[in-house]
């Protein structure tokens, strides 16, 4: 991965402290709602409050073959990993902070927590370790599971804490949940609202995407409610915890 525009920040058990020089920023960040913006496949720009949060940008191949790269500006990068559906930082313009180690972590105020989970279900040791993010947005609690394949386990469901918003991947191939994986780790989290991601589109290349349609995994939670808002969702604090919710995002 170039690094020339970005910047490694690792915590080793520490909080680190990343401003982005912006005045009164720590604080706005803390409340006013968030704007959710889905860019296909893995990737999401979350807005509010003056700090504007990028994940997981991808390159334009296989699954995402008919995806436009997501070169959208952003104050930070959250990556899972360095691979090239969810680590493509060369593609953002500009110079935003980067994170993508598992750690604790403060920018502007507002407080990032890296988990480390498996990225394919025999311990890693195929596509190594996945960071799933979790940080409070304009009052709003984010989870974003980046590649995670393996089910959740106590140490992290600690660190993962309750968060209103999970973002999980549905589509299964050989590094991230597929659909039944996925309904069992939202029974784990119970969140108010559900953004499934990493599904096979008609963006995929013929022959080179192994996940399965959202389909599959909207039939494993038949009593959800499912919401198709587009490619923007806003939110604001305060969600109902009242069932939950399957926003269906372009």
């Amino acid at each position: 991965m170039k690094r020339r525009q970005f910047i490694q920040y690792s915590s080793a058990g520490l909080i680190s402290s990343l401003g982005l020089g912006v005045a009164g920023q720590a604080g706005q960040a803390q409340g006013g709602g968030v704007t959710i913006e889905s860019l296909g496949h893995m990737c999401f720009r979350f807005s509010g409050g003056g700090l504007r949060v990028l994940c997981n940008p991808f390159k334009s191949q296989g699954c995402t073959a008919g995806l436009p790269a997501p070169r959208q500006s952003a104050d930070l990068v959250l990556i899972s990993s360095q691979l090239a559906d969810e680590g493509a930082v060369d593609l953002v313009p500009g110079n935003p902070k980067l994170l993508f180690e598992a750690g604790n972590y403060e920018v502007s105020g507002v407080r990032f927590q890296g988990i480390a989970m498996d990225h394919d279900k025999n311990e890693g040791n195929r596509f190594g370790k996945n960071v799933a993010w979790r940080w409070n947005h304009g009052g709003v609690s984010i989870l974003h599971l980046g590649g995670a394949a393996a089910p959740i386990t106590l140490e992290q469901k600690i660190l993962i804490g309750s968060p209103d918003v999970v973002i999980i991947p549905v589509g299964g191939g050989p590094k991230a949940y597929g659909p039944e994986d996925a309904a069992a780790a939202l029974k784990v989290l119970s969140p108010s609202i559900v953004i499934p991601m990493q599904y096979r589109t008609s963006a995929a290349k013929s022959g080179q995407c192994d996940l399965v349609e959202v389909d599959a995994f909207l039939k494993q939670l038949p009593n959800a409610k499912v919401r198709r808002p587009g490619s923007s969702l806003s939110l604001s604090s305060g969600l109902s915890k009242d069932g939950m919710t399957i926003q269906l995002m372009n």
